[in-house]
């Protein structure tokens, strides 16, 4: 894989959390080699990860993101990412998921998951979206997002009262938004400076009454008709 471009900032701490061994030693030998991304931790559910992340905070050594797998006994992926945001706010939680797992990935997206890819994606994507979730914007994968939304047993989405007061500009960050964009990519897109999009975003979160990022890109993705 290729090296980052910069190496002076310290490696993205990571936690690995799957009930499957050979998943999390294959996750690891691909991760180790990125320059910028070191493994701090793992777990084969999500009570021993809490257990984990007990220690590794004694010890000054919290991850920022934890690829947390869905499906795992005694504490399934949801329940953990629930009380890792709790707990451990600053941590950030990307879910590595299958197609079968739309129900829960709503539900962990509730509770505090910044996003979700494929468990199957290639590992420069892999990377990179730990770099993405690491800085604090959510990551979703490509399919996922428009699978779980068209589901009509998912959660409805209702339209806030102050979607009518979004300028035509901020409705176009939010539609960028919930594409997974960030926003030196936003700026990039609408030819604005990285600190106007910032600002934008930050109106925009307060207007729709929405706490994070995450939360604008469901919106988004709902109300695509609205944006386009």
């Amino acid at each position: 894989m290729k090296p980052p471009e910069h190496n002076h900032q310290p490696p993205i701490p990571i936690m690995l959390v799957d009930d499957q061994q050979i998943i999390r030693q294959g996750l690891r030998t691909l991760l180790e080699l990125e320059d910028d991304i070191t493994i701090v931790g793992d777990a084969d559910n999500g009570e021993t990860a809490l257990a984990r992340l007990d220690q590794l905070k004694q010890t000054g050594q919290l991850p920022a993101v934890v690829l947390m797998d869905m499906r795992m006994p005694v504490m399934d992926g949801v329940a953990a990412t629930g009380a890792i945001a709790a707990r451990y706010p600053s941590i950030q939680v990307l879910v590595l998921t299958t197609f079968d797992d739309d129900d829960l990935i709503a539900q962990a997206m509730a509770v505090g998951a910044k996003g979700y890819l494929l468990k199957d994606t290639p590992s420069e994507e892999l990377a990179q979206a730990i770099r993405t979730v690491a800085k604090g914007y959510s990551q979703f994968g490509p399919g996922i997002l428009e699978k779980m939304l068209a589901n009509p047993q998912e959660p409805q989405i209702d339209v806030p009262e102050g979607f009518d007061e979004l300028t035509p500009r901020e409705k176009d960050v939010l539609r960028l938004i919930g594409t997974g964009a960030n926003n030196r990519e936003i700026a990039e897109a609408l030819f604005l400076s990285e600190g106007t999009v910032k600002n934008h975003v930050t109106r925009l979160l307060g207007r729709l009454g929405v706490r994070d990022r995450t939360q604008a890109a469901l919106l988004a993705a709902k109300l695509a008709a609205k944006l386009s």
